[in-house]
């Protein structure tokens, strides 16, 4: 199968899933990053990893529909199986997510519905929760919202900074991500309404 990572930033996620993808933890062909930011960390760690970079500007399109339509023809030219989201920091739209229906996960660091939105981790650090924790669920058209595959939870301490905090979300993120994407490869994952079984 050939997946594709969308990323916007960093790319720390987008690291986890190319090394676990060389360990054989998700045995599927990382064809792509698809990034929309020229000045994002991941493009350089795509191409340490001769991986395919699409930089695909939003600016350069007349509007949205046109910048996304561009997007699914390239997943169509490079047969994709999977869309994976890793810090993609647009919304896309519900015409988007029906054309790859069941075909994107996100990975969301809080347990969901708690804490949606891009500050996740300093809401709940300091809305002053004892746990909070990863989600990884399919994408629907709205934010944050769609079927949960996996959820792991995580103790805040008394002693935990945010940047402390952070940490032990990553460490969990890059865990879980690599074996929801496996779970997906394997066609193991059965979406019935909100819930998701794994066989």
């Amino acid at each position: 199968m050939n997946i594709a990572v969308f990323a916007s930033g960093r790319g720390s996620n987008f690291a986890a899933i190319v090394r676990a993808v060389k360990k054989k933890k998700i045995k599927a062909n990382l064809a792509l990053l698809v990034c929309d930011n020229p000045r994002a960390a991941v493009i350089a760690k795509a191409r340490r990893a001769n991986i395919e970079v699409v930089l695909i500007k939003r600016e350069l399109y007349a509007n949205k529909q046109d910048f996304e339509n561009a997007i699914a023809e390239i997943m169509r030219k490079k047969t994709i199986g999977l869309i994976i989201l890793a810090g993609f920091m647009r919304m896309l739209s519900a015409e988007f997510v029906a054309r790859f229906k069941n075909k994107i996960i996100n990975i969301h660091p809080a347990l969901l519905p708690a804490f949606k939105g891009s500050e996740a981790i300093k809401d709940a650090f300091e809305y002053g929760v004892k746990v909070t924790g990863v989600t990884v669920h399919f994408v629907d058209e709205e934010m944050d919202h769609g079927p949960i595959i996996m959820q792991q939870s995580i103790k805040i301490e008394e002693f935990d900074t945010l940047a402390s905090l952070e940490g032990k979300i990553h460490k969990v993120e890059h865990k879980i991500y690599a074996e929801a994407i496996q779970l997906f490869v394997e066609g193991k994952l059965e979406i019935k309404g909100r819930s998701v079984s794994i066989h």
